[in-house]
């Protein structure tokens, strides 16, 4: 494949020739004349999403921290961990993509994304130095170097990203968005459920609420990538190799589980080894069937954490999770958006 020019005076920015990908564009951005309409609503989106990590109060968390079970502590840190690893990896990753898509309104949206992951690693960064006590903090950040099922979870979509930088072919790219889409619409959710668990229980509440912000984003991230895969196969339909992408799910769903088995177990009051396969495997066939595709896991169709759901939904009214694969999508404000959690 053939990176994009920064200016290409022979460019061809007319809507009738604008392609996702292998387009002949000047490079500049003409926002008022868009091919590709939803991405203009998630950009529009994505700018209203703005917040502050630090506005969100971690004060009675240091206290909570302290006060939870061993298994909850070692579980807290773990996940902390995966979630430096994954948003460290888009923050680097995201323009490696971009300089191969041709349609310039989706350069933008992910310059957003870009963006958004670096603040998700400043949230953790936040989360990490307000609760956990100085001398466990650099164990939390090099976790994988002890850790061999974090290590190998950690490499599996390194190496894919890799392997494109190495060998720049059509092939490798549409593994890095296949894979990208895993990442956001996978790799997140049992780690987000852990901490919505422990806030239904009333503890560490302000890392849910932390965590409530970082989960809409990364379901808006889930559009954008499940729309432009889309788009890339309705345009190209060997662009994608089913069979191939239907391994990388499952693969990602026995990593999913093998990891929050590994990390959470049994330990954890609300969640144990069942429910966690229960919902890999329902959340694994909702996101094979936003890109159109079958599920795999026949009879996974229910969430079974209904009741944490409510609590990622930070609007109360069932938009986080319905609405964004339609790309009918409302934003929200951090003053007003994060509510309490009398309901739960």
């Amino acid at each position: 494949m053939q990176n994009k020019k920064i200016f290409n005076i022979f460019g061809d920015d007319s809507l009738q020739h604008r392609q996702i990908i292998g387009g002949n564009v000047t490079n500049l951005f003409n926002l008022n004349n868009v091919k590709y309409q939803w991405a203009n609503k998630l950009y529009r989106v994505m700018m209203e999403n703005f917040w502050i990590p630090e506005k969100v109060s971690l004060f009675d968390d240091k206290r909570c921290y302290a006060e939870l079970s061993p298994e909850e502590r070692n579980t807290y840190d773990g996940i902390l961990s995966f979630l430096v690893f994954l948003d460290s990896i888009q923050t680097n990753n995201l323009p490696n993509i971009s300089q191969y898509i041709t349609a310039p309104e989706l350069n933008l949206v992910l310059s957003i994304q870009t963006y958004q992951e670096a603040v998700h690693s400043q949230s953790y960064a936040y989360i990490i130095e307000s609760i956990v006590p100085a001398e466990k903090r650099n164990d939390i950040y090099e976790k994988w170097r002890q850790d061999s099922v974090l290590l190998e979870r950690n490499q599996y979509i390194a190496g894919i990203y890799q392997k494109f930088l190495d060998e720049r072919t059509e092939h490798n790219f549409a593994r890095v968005l296949v894979a990208n889409f895993l990442l956001e619409g996978i790799y997140f959710y049992n780690g987000f459920n852990f901490f919505y668990n422990l806030a239904s229980r009333g503890l560490m509440i302000g890392t849910a609420d932390e965590i409530k912000y970082i989960n809409r984003d990364e379901l808006v991230h889930c559009v954008l990538f499940a729309r432009m895969i889309k788009e890339i196969w309705n345009d190209r339909p060997d662009f994608f190799n089913k069979d191939e992408v239907y391994e990388m799910f499952a693969a990602a769903a026995a990593q999913e589980m093998a990891w929050s088995n590994h990390i959470i177990g049994d330990h954890i009051v609300g969640i144990n080894r069942e429910s966690t396969e229960k919902y890999t495997k329902f959340i694994t066939n909702q996101r094979l069937k936003e890109i159109g595709l079958n599920p795999i896991f026949a009879g996974f169709e229910q969430n079974p954490y209904p009741h944490l759901e409510k609590i990622a939904d930070t609007n109360g009214d069932g938009s986080v999770k319905s609405n964004f694969f339609e790309a009918n999508v409302s934003s929200y404000n951090q003053s007003s958006a994060v509510e309490g959690w009398d309901d739960i």
